[in-house]
């Protein structure tokens, strides 16, 4: 038998090799790069989310703990004295009630008068359109602090200082703004084909808005309605101009007075109140939040 003749190894081409080496660096670099972001975000989460951390941990530890020079971080012997005596302080109830009272007012009344607003900003054109989409941008340009004397005038004239309904119209003075001009901006983003293909289907002009361009816009509702909400909630200077009797105040107004006291700062108190406002927000965030993702689909048109 004769000797087969061995095969030469085919040489692998050096342009291969650096090619897979060139990927293999990108890969790596990318990697780096991801794992750089992640960390970046974790690091900014953490600053911001330490804050809220810290107020709730104090809220639930007592004076002794809280006024140690060796601070914790966990609360060693929880309690929840703090909230107890908030709770338990003189018109809580009352000043709870005139802020919910406030806050659903301004937030519905926004909600309705800002959308009407912005339909008419964005689907018709009429004398005057310009100029009041100038007018809301400057309005939203101007400081807060400049509008208390003239609206403190205002409502003085008309006898609504230290009323619930004078704090109503402050506040819809500078939610209001803002409610139109961000809901204009999701009504201009949904096509006008779409209203027009219901129409052409059958659908009268009401038919077509709420079937076609209210769920389109129910997530931009969602998102105003929670900014406004937060607005109203969080809002302390026109409430503390306004209101003079400590039963007409609002809840941020009304935990200032916490800020002094026969024996210094009660800091457990004003954390635990500070914890307390902040529930009704997250309470609402949460119980709307499902409704900003469903508003995307609810309008889509099928194939």
């Amino acid at each position: 038998m004769s000797a087969q003749t061995p095969v030469a190894p085919v040489p692998v081409a050096p342009t291969v090799t650096r090619s897979r080496v060139g990927v293999r660096r990108l890969g790596g670099r990318r990697l780096a790069n991801r794992v750089g972001i992640n960390l970046l975000a974790l690091l900014v989460f953490a600053v911001m989310a330490f804050p809220v951390y810290w107020m709730v941990s104090t809220a639930f530890k007592p004076s002794s703990e809280i006024l140690t020079f060796s601070p914790t971080v966990f609360p060693s012997s929880a309690t929840v004295a703090n909230f107890t005596d908030v709770m338990n302080r003189p018109y809580f109830w009352r000043v709870a009630r005139n802020s919910v009272i406030v806050v659903v007012a301004v937030t519905g009344l926004s909600l309705v008068l800002a959308f009407l607003a912005a339909l008419a900003l964005a689907k018709f054109r009429f004398y005057g359109r310009r100029a009041f989409i100038i007018l809301i941008i400057g309005v939203q340009m101007v400081p807060l602090n400049a509008l208390i004397i003239p609206l403190y005038i205002l409502l003085s004239r008309a006898g609504q200082v230290d009323k619930l309904m004078g704090v109503i119209v402050t506040y819809l003075t500078f939610v209001l703004p803002f409610c139109v001009w961000t809901l204009r901006g999701f009504i201009i983003g949904v096509p006008p084909d779409l209203e027009e293909a219901a129409m052409v289907d059958g659908s009268t002009r009401f038919g077509a808005f709420f079937r076609i361009l209210l769920p389109l816009v129910a997530p931009g509702l969602v998102a105003t309605s929670i900014f406004a909400f937060i607005q109203a909630w969080n809002e302390f200077t026109f409430a503390l101009v306004i209101m003079d009797r400590p039963e007409r105040e609002t809840l941020p107004v009304w935990l200032q007075a916490f800020n002094f006291g026969a024996r210094g700062t009660d800091w457990g108190a004003i954390m635990a109140g500070s914890t307390l406002i902040a529930i009704p927000v997250v309470i609402f965030f949460l119980l709307v939040q499902r409704k900003i993702a469903f508003g995307l689909t609810a309008g889509s048109v099928k194939g």
